[in-house]
């Protein structure tokens, strides 16, 4: 197991981590808005037992540097290409993303299909327009800055509290780590950035969906969609949206989970990312539309 570093990538300080054997295949993970790698510390040592793990705060946010332009998609999926060409990895990546990253990972397949083997999507950003007041508000002139200009000990505990649907997961270390975060100059704007591109008080844009979706069906890869099943960010009901946006892919729901499975479930997660990836990316061409629990859910966990 790595710890986190900080390297320059296109002049910038980026935070990564890369875990596993770096002859592996190369799995890259995206977390979702305004948060950071550390999503991805109950998982990441299961998934670098067979891959090359590489895991970065998404340009803007935790603790790398933004790139100029306003915070988009785009921005955000370039400056992911940037990192891993500065860490020279040029293979075609498998792509796991959750919440925002999850629109990320899409957003590479678009701008840059060659590069993506495959994609795993948890609670994802970008198969509906229903989504939390919360972030919506965030959407709003002045309201938005009023919002991000400040983040409290209660209002950093209020959050990890409405992400998980067990509240015992918002542990005093991961609320004091969202202080640490947001002490941080500019996560405030990045996020009213983002948010004012792809939503409004009324919803999720449906433009930059349509777009995307669009340019992702004109090279299809292997895919994976997964949702907790109590998500308040994000409704599960977006998973219904699946078999239409991407007829190929394969869906899974993890009960009484809320919006980060990776975390309330983590070994579940790992077995059904891993299933995918051993399953569906070396030998199938056409993906199976197929919905599969875990043995560990079967069981209970």
């Amino acid at each position: 197991m790595t710890s986190p570093t900080i390297i320059e990538v296109a002049g910038r300080a980026t935070r990564v981590r890369v875990d596993g054997d770096p002859t592996a295949p190369p799995l890259v993970l995206l977390h979702g808005l305004n948060r950071s790698l550390e999503d991805w510390s109950a998982v990441v040592v299961d998934l670098a037992s067979d891959h090359r793990v590489i895991s970065l705060d998404v340009p803007g946010f935790g603790f790398s540097d933004r790139r100029p332009e306003p915070a988009s998609l785009t921005s955000f999926a370039l400056g992911v290409l940037e990192t891993l060409d500065q860490l020279g990895e040029t293979r075609p990546v498998h792509l796991l993303g959750n919440s925002l990253g999850g629109a990320v990972a899409l957003q590479i397949q678009a701008t840059a299909s060659e590069r993506v083997a495959s994609l795993a999507l948890a609670d994802s950003a970008g198969f509906g327009a229903q989504a939390a007041l919360m972030l919506r508000l965030i959407s709003v002139p002045g309201l938005g800055h009023l919002m991000t200009a400040r983040t409290t000990p209660f209002s950093a505990k209020m959050s990890e509290r409405a992400i998980h649907a067990d509240p015992a997961v918002a542990t005093p270390e991961r609320i004091e780590h969202a202080l640490a975060i947001a002490k941080r100059p500019g996560p405030g704007a990045v996020t009213r950035e983002i948010m004012s591109s792809l939503a409004t008080i009324r919803g999720v844009r449906a433009e930059w969906r349509r777009e995307l979706f669009a340019a992702i069906a004109q090279h299809p890869r292997p895919t994976l969609v997964m949702w907790g099943a109590k998500d308040r960010v994000l409704p599960p009901a977006h998973l219904d949206a699946v078999p239409r946006l991407i007829p190929h892919a394969r869906t899974h729901t993890f009960p009484e989970v809320g919006h980060m499975p990776q975390i309330e479930r983590p070994t579940a997660f790992v077995e059904v990312v891993r299933g995918f990836l051993a399953d569906e990316v070396p030998t199938s061409t056409t993906p199976k539309r197929t919905t599969r629990r875990s043995t560990s859910e079967r069981a209970g966990s």
